[in-house]
Formats: structure tokens, sequence, C-alpha cells
């Protein structure tokens, strides 16, 4: 019995030594959207807005980690604070499509088990990462769409809203001013009652609101914007995990999905190389498969997170006409943030609380 017990702690003792903490490199980025942000069409009011909201986010999900949370538990806390704000186009800031609906796509990945799980095309799910969430560690499947996917979330106990919790007078207004001008605008863009213009697919130069009397009104984006918000985190187990939730483009139409949800396209997760989150026109990163090429990079070529990121964000995607970026984390807590757009929400929190939010090129 004794020599049981003995083998017992030495067997114990040695897991124990190799199950590192990871404390001292817990990290988390989040992204809200890239395009055509610049400090010539940003008024203040609105960029403090978006650093609040941004902000936010960080400290949610950080607060998740350092109380020795998951990286997925802290993912869906940092999202869900983006997913509630009309600043983002995501959740409550989803633009409308061609029918004047809010259809919401989103998609979860952790690196430890590759399990992953996603949801597409909802309309009444409040929180939609947590749809994806339920699909993950809830059933055998890993993407559910449209009218199932909200059955199941409503099976599962998630918050059910109706439709019009979605809707924002901005948001509705891009939707009118894009079937107007017969185009498909990437973002959540808004006009602003003063006279603003969104971009377009094609582009386009906006004003800066002067005096906006709410959230909503400082929707606004100038020029082209690709609305989706992401996250990928480090936890204190040394585990990965990535998640994307998005609106998808304004005036979209036939039940177009973007690469938000699509797993190895806009969102990926593994342990032995990094986390991804993307934000971008859709279609160029699904065909690129950009999150899984970053891993791919790093996994085959051996690259540092940083080259593989900057090799598929600033030249692969640049090369095939594809714009905007990405976030990422591997297990040492090294972040990269690369975009090919004129700027990209963005921001990360490491282990000591520090914190950094960027949003402009330079």
């Amino acid at each position: 019995m004794k020599k049981l017990s003995l083998t017992l702690l030495i067997t114990f003792s040695c897991i124990s030594a190799f199950a590192q903490d990871y404390s001292d490199k817990i990290t988390l980025v989040i992204h809200g959207g890239a395009g055509t942000i610049t400090r010539a069409n940003m008024s203040p009011e609105r960029e403090k807005a978006y650093r609040e909201g941004l902000d936010l986010a960080l400290q949610k999900g950080y607060e998740v980690l350092k109380k020795g949370g998951t990286s997925v538990q802290a993912v869906e806390a940092a999202i869900h604070v983006m997913e509630d704000s009309p600043l983002f186009n995501a959740g409550k800031g989803a633009v409308f499509t061609n029918e004047g609906k809010n259809e919401m796509d989103a998609a979860i990945m952790e690196g430890k088990t590759l399990k992953a799980g996603a949801v597409a095309g909802v309309t009444t799910i409040k929180n939609p990462i947590s749809a994806a969430i339920a699909v993950m560690d809830q059933s055998v499947h890993v993407m559910m769409a449209g009218k199932g996917a909200e059955q199941f979330a409503k099976e599962k106990g998630l918050q059910i809203v109706d439709p019009s919790y979605f809707y924002t007078e901005a948001r509705y207004k891009a939707l009118e001013r894009a079937k107007a001008q017969e185009k498909t605008e990437l973002d959540h863009n808004a006009k602003e009652e003063n006279g603003g213009k969104g971009g377009t697919e094609e582009g386009g130069k906006g004003k800066s609101p002067s005096s906006p009397s709410s959230p909503s009104s400082l929707i606004f984006t100038e020029g082209k914007k690709f609305g989706t918000v992401g996250c990928v985190a480090l936890d204190k187990y040394g585990n990965l995990a990535a998640g994307t939730s998005t609106g998808g483009m304004t005036n979209k139409r036939y039940g177009r999905i973007g690469d938000a949800p699509i797993i190895g396209a806009g969102t990926y997760a593994n342990n032995a190389t990094c986390a991804v989150s993307a934000t971008g026109h859709g279609e160029y990163f699904i065909r690129s498969v950009v999150a899984h090429d970053i891993s791919a990079l790093m996994e085959y070529k051996g690259l540092s997170l940083a080259d593989a990121a900057n090799e598929v964000v600033m030249k692969k995607l640049v090369e095939r006409g594809g714009e905007g970026g990405v976030i990422a984390v591997d297990r040492n807590g090294n972040v990269a943030m690369p975009f090919n757009s004129e700027g990209m929400y963005r921001g990360y929190i490491k282990s000591d609380g520090k914190r950094e939010i960027l949003i402009y090129k330079d």
C-alpha cells in the first residue's frame, strides 16, 4: 500500500511539474472592424465613444482571465460588450439586409481540443457568440443556421429577443442609401443627419458628425468599413480561443454569409500555433482561408506569429485584392494585429493589466 501511495505521489508530482502556469502570459486581443478609418474623418466624440467601447470589452475579458476563467469564457465576455453596443456591426449594431432584416453570424473555436461552433443567418438571438458556444459545447455539430439555430438557442436557454431589438435608425438609413445607389455596403456605414455620406463597396468619403446626440448617432463611418467584432485570448492554462461575430453587409441578399462563422476563414484557434479572428471583405477571406493559413505557416514553415500574419494579410490578401485585417495571439502571449486597410479598431491587454487601444494605421 505504501509503495502504491509513493508511486501515486511521484506521478502527481510529475504531472504538476509539467502543468505550466501561464498566469504571467494571459493575453486578450479584440477588434471592432477595419476599413477606411482615418483621423481626418474621425470626430473627437466618435473616437472617444469607440475607445470607451473597446476599453470596456478589454476589461470584461481580462476580468475573466484574471479570475482563472477560460479563454472561451473571456472571448465571450469581451464580445458580449461589442454585441450589446450599437457602435459595432454585431448584435445590437447589426446592419440590415436587402429585405430589411438583421441577420447575424458568429463562431468560436478553442485551441486545446480544436472544437468549434458557429451560427449563421440568425435574427432573434441577442448574443450570437453565446449561441456559437452552445453549438460547440452542447451539440455534435459545428454550424447551425437560420430558424434551426434559433430553435436550438432557445432550447438551451439563451436570450431570445424580438427582431425589433436590433433596429437602429442609423443602420436603417444606411440600408435606404445603399438601395438607392443599388450597391452593397461592406459595413455598418450610417449617414448622419448633417449630411455625411457613407461608403459602399466602391468606397466613399464621409463627414464627421458635428454633434452626436446618442451612441447610435456615432455609428457613422467614413468610407469603406468592414463591420465585424472579434476576440482572441490566452488563459492561465495555456489554452487559446478565438471568437468572431458580425451583422454582415448592408443590403446583402440571398442569405449571404461571410467569413466570420467559417472555421478556418474568419475564425481559428490551435494551441500548437495561434488563435485568429479576422475582419474584412469576407469573400476574399473565405477563398484565402486566412485564419487557418496563418496557423499553417507557423506549423509547417516555422514562421513566427508576426511573420505568418503579415505574410497572409499584407502580401497574399493584397495580391488577391482582399482588404481587411486580423488579430492573433500565440501560446506565449505574442500579439499580431496586421491590416491592409486605412485603419482597424483594435486593442490588447496583457497579464499585468496594461492595455493599448489603436484605431489608425499610424
